[in-house]
C-alpha cells in the first residue's frame, strides 16, 4: 500500500510518504501557506521514491481544525492531486494525527489555535487504534476542558505557549503534559492507512477542512479582553 499525505499548520509543514511499513517524511521549508513551496517537495518525495504519483493508492492530507490558509491549502493541494491522479482522498483530523504521536493510552491534544485560543480534543487507546472522547473544539485557554472523567495527559503546543493559564485550569486529573509536539504528515499517513483498508475514503470533490472555528479574525476590543495586543 502506498499513501501519500500532507499536512500544514501556522508554525510548519510536512509530506510523507508511505510504501508498505516505511515511511518517508519531508518537512516543507519557507510559509507552509504556500503553495510554491509545498508542491515542490512533494514531487521530489515521488521521485527519490522512483515513484509516479499515478503508482500511489490514495491521497491523504490533514483536514482540521488548524490555520485557515494552511488548511484551504492542504485540502486544495490534495483535491488537485487526486483528481488529476484518479485516487481517492483520505480526510484525517489534525489533532488525531497528532494524539497518535503519543505514547500515552489517554491523550488530550491542545494546539495554538492563535487568537489567544485553543483547539483541543481528547483520545484514548483501544484495541490498536485512537477512540475518540471528546470531539475537537476550540475555546480560550481558561474555558478549555478536559472529558468528564478520567486521568489525561496533556500533548500540544498550547501547554508550550499557554501552559501558565492551561494546565492550572485543567486541574488535578492532568497528569502531565508535553508542549513541544506538532502534527506531522507521518502520522497521517498512518491514520489514512488504516482508512484506506477500511474502505473510508471520500470523493476529491467532496472533501472538506474541519474549520471547528468559524471566525478568523477577532475585534480589537476582543483581543484586548484576551490579553493581546491592539
Amino acid at each position: 500500500m502506498k499513501i501519500l499525505a500532507l499536512e500544514t499548520s501556522s508554525e510548519s509543514a510536512s509530506v510523507a510518504l508511505l510504501d508498505g511499513e516505511r515511511v518517508v517524511e519531508r518537512s516543507v521549508a519557507g510559509n507552509p501557506g504556500h503553495s510554491e513551496t509545498i508542491l515542490p517537495e512533494i514531487l521530489r518525495l515521488l521521485n527519490d521514491a522512483g515513484l509516479a504519483l499515478g503508482e500511489v493508492d490514495a491521497i491523504a492530507f490533514g483536514a482540521g481544525p488548524g490555520a485557515f490558509t494552511g488548511l484551504r491549502l492542504a485540502c486544495g493541494v490534495a483535491q488537485g492531486l487526486a483528481m488529476g491522479a484518479g485516487k481517492p482522498l483520505i480526510p484525517v483530523g489534525t489533532l488525531e494525527a497528532l494524539a497518535s504521536q503519543c505514547e500515552r493510552d489517554t491523550i488530550f491534544v491542545a494546539a495554538d489555535a492563535r487568537m489567544s485560543e485553543v483547539y483541543f480534543a481528547a483520545y484514548r487507546r483501544f484495541d490498536g487504534g485512537l477512540q475518540e472522547c471528546l470531539a475537537p473544539a476550540c475555546a480560550a485557554p481558561l474555558d478549555v476542558h478536559l472529558p468528564a472523567e478520567g486521568g489525561w495527559f496533556g500533548f500540544g503546543s498550547a501547554f508550550r505557549v499557554y501552559g501558565e493559564v492551561l494546565v492550572p485550569a485543567l486541574g488535578a486529573r492532568l497528569s502531565g503534559f508535553d508542549g513541544a509536539p506538532m502534527p506531522l504528515a507521518s502520522s497521517v499517513a498512518r491514520l489514512a492507512a488504516e482508512r484506506f483498508r477500511r474502505g473510508e475514503v471520500v470523493d476529491p470533490a467532496l472533501a472538506a477542512p474541519l474549520y471547528v472555528r468559524d471566525k478568523v479574525a477577532m475585534t480589537t476590543a476582543e483581543r484586548l479582553a484576551r490579553g493581546g495586543k491592539a
